[in-house]
């Protein structure tokens, strides 16, 4: 008599239509399962771990003698810089948000070299800090 119980315990629910509030109208299917939709508890996160596995350079220290060798160079683009001489220039830029850089490599003429402010200027008015420059190519 007990087991014929439990398999009726709910014949009289079981069968009976879903009450409907006359007060709230009924949840639409698509909002019922936004309710259960994933959603990002720590925002930015993601955007975190992206940066942090971001790979940076570090900035190369030039020796003495690489340095009086980018100033000989720097020396020759300027006595020649009437001929506006087209140099490959690698220079390091640092980033904006963590330790490190990445070294750039630009091509162009150059139109000027200001020595005040330490700037190489090429014609199209791309300009680079000297004390970031680690090599200097000149194709002429």
């Amino acid at each position: 008599m007990n087991d014929r119980m439990e398999c009726h315990r709910y014949d009289d629910v079981i069968n009976r239509q879903h009450p409907t509030s006359k007060k709230h109208p009924r949840m639409s299917n698509m909002n019922r399962a936004a309710q259960f939709a994933p959603f990002a508890a720590l925002t930015g996160y993601e955007e975190s771990i992206e940066e942090t596995a971001r790979l940076t350079d570090r900035r190369i220290e030039l020796s003495e003698y690489e340095i009086e060798e980018l100033n000989a160079k720097l020396n020759f683009i300027q006595k020649h810089i009437k001929e506006r001489p087209e140099v490959t220039i690698t220079y390091f830029q640092p980033d904006e948000r963590k330790e490190g850089g990445a070294y750039i490599t630009a091509t162009g003429k150059v139109r000027r070299i200001d020595e005040v402010n330490g700037v190489i200027v090429f014609e199209d008015e791309r300009a680079f800090l000297i004390d970031e420059v680690v090599d200097i190519c000149c194709n002429m």
